[in-house]
Order: C-alpha cells, then sequence, then structure tokens
C-alpha cells in the first residue's frame, strides 16, 4: 500500500507522517517513509538525524544512476521504518518537485517500490505542480492532514482537487480522508468533510507533547517507552493506522 500525505505548509504533516509510519511498524509493517520537501526534514525523528538527501548522492554519483545501490538512499530508523530524503536545490535555483518526480523514478529503478508492506510519501502541499503531484500516480491512498481553520482548509481543499484530478487522469489513487492536526477544535473539520464527503479518519490534539517529541528528535512511540505520558496519542496513531490497512472506503 502507497499513501500520499498532503497538507499545507506548516500543519504538522512530516510529524503526523512519521508516528503513522512507526504505527504501522508497531503493526507488523515493513515501512518506507520518503520525505518530499526540499527542508529535509520530515524523517529526522525516525532516523535520529539528517540523512543524505538523494539530490546530494546523485550529485555525488555524477547523476549515473546506475552506480547508486538501495542502500546509497535508503536509511534505518526506528522501530524498523526505513526512510528517504528527497531534498532539493538551493532556495531560489530550481524546482523542488522535478527532484520529487526523480526520486520517484529512482526508486521505481531500483525496484524498492515493490520491497515494503506500506510506503508513505510525505508531500509538501502549499503547490500542487507536475513535481509533487507525481506520488499520486502511485499511491493507492491521498490522506489530506490539516488544522481547523480556514487557510488549512483551503489548501486541503486544492490537494482534494488534485486527487480528483489524478484518478480521472487514469491513475488509481483515492481520497482516504482527512486527519486533523493540532486541533483544539473540530468545527471547521467537520463541516469540511461534510461536504466533500471525506472522512475524517483521526484528530490529533494541540497538545505539548507532541511540540515536545518534535523538539527532542523523537516520536512519540519513543517518548512513551522512556516514560513520557503520551498514550492517548499513541493510541490515536494506531487507531488511524489500523484504519488506512483495513481498506477504507475512499
Amino acid at each position: 500500500m502507497i499513501i500520499a500525505n498532503y497538507g499545507k505548509g506548516g500543519v504538522g504533516k512530516s510529524t503526523t507522517t512519521s508516528n503513522l509510519a512507526v504505527a504501522m511498524a508497531r503493526l507488523g509493517k515493513k515501512v518506507l517513509q520518503i520525505g518530499c520537501d526540499p527542508k529535509s526534514d520530515s524523517t529526522f525523528t525516525i532516523a535520529g538525524r539528517m540523512i543524505p538527501t538523494v539530490v546530494e548522492i546523485l550529485d555525488k554519483h555524477n547523476y549515473h544512476y546506475e552506480s547508486i545501490e538501495p542502500e546509497d538512499l535508503v536509511f534505518p530508523g526506528y522501530a524498523g521504518v526505513h526512510v528517504v530524503e528527497t531534498g532539493g536545490p538551493p532556495a531560489g535555483s530550481g524546482c523542488g518537485g522535478y527532484v520529487v518526480g526523480e526520486t520517484v523514478k529512482l526508486l521505481e529503478t531500483l525496484n524498492l517500490l515493490n520491497k515494503y508492506d506500506v510506503i508513505f510519501f510525505d508531500v509538501l502541499g502549499d503547490v500542487v505542480c507536475g513535481g509533487f503531484a507525481a506520488p499520486l500516480q502511485y499511491a493507492d491512498l491521498a490522506c489530506v492532514v490539516s488544522s481547523n481553520d480556514f487557510d488549512a482548509l483551503f489548501a486541503a481543499n486544492r490537494i482534494c482537487d488534485s486527487v480528483v484530478e489524478k484518478n480521472m487522469s487514469g491513475y488509481n489513487v483515492k481520497l482516504a480522508g482527512v486527519i486533523g492536526n493540532r486541533c483544539d477544535q473540530q468545527d471547521l473539520l467537520q463541516t469540511f468533510c461534510k461536504h466533500t464527503g471525506a472522512p475524517l479518519i483521526g484528530v490529533v490534539p494541540r497538545a505539548e507533547d507532541v511540540r515536545k517529541s518534535r523538539v527532542k528528535g523523537y516520536t512519540l512511540f519513543e517518548l512513551e517507552e522512556m516514560g513520557e505520558p503520551v498514550e492517548e496519542l499513541t493510541a490515536e496513531f494506531l487507531k488511524m493506522a489500523q484504519y488506512l490497512l483495513n481498506d477504507p472506503p475512499a
């Protein structure tokens, strides 16, 4: 199963994706998380460090794709989750979406897309250009991460349009639903889901423990192992992971 997670920048998409990836691993799945943002900060809470990016690896090998081995770009992390970071060009000097598209091609060439039970694409969601939309061509499901505010839902609506467009263009991707994050309330989320027909997969409250986990460089599950009282939060991610694994109506 390939799942593409989208959402407005700053909504907590990478934190959500990382905890979902670990939740899937806890449920016995072999998981790969692919960070698709030039900031390259999607996977550091799983890897425990900032890993080399696809851009850096390609540059090291003078863009000779045939010289690249899977272990050059795929790194093991917490709970057995494997991670990849696409990286991107320096600010203002190129197209990050192009890098995402090239990363997908490289993973396909190395036959890595068939090596895992679950693959997450964590995708920059403020834009819907061809490169950043490339994961939708491979995904089975798309999830939209959104907070309970207008700007995040405005971006969510554009992302939903992109999923529909890809589906109507002959790709198999379907909208699994919306994941609420940093939510003190749910009224706008509930209204959005009602009008779009998209299920509200789960809701993560605005919690200091979530912010703390990101700052410390850990997933919530690792904090739980350290004795932090985050059981309600990890239980929500396990619930969402199980929902996605159960062939949800999309």
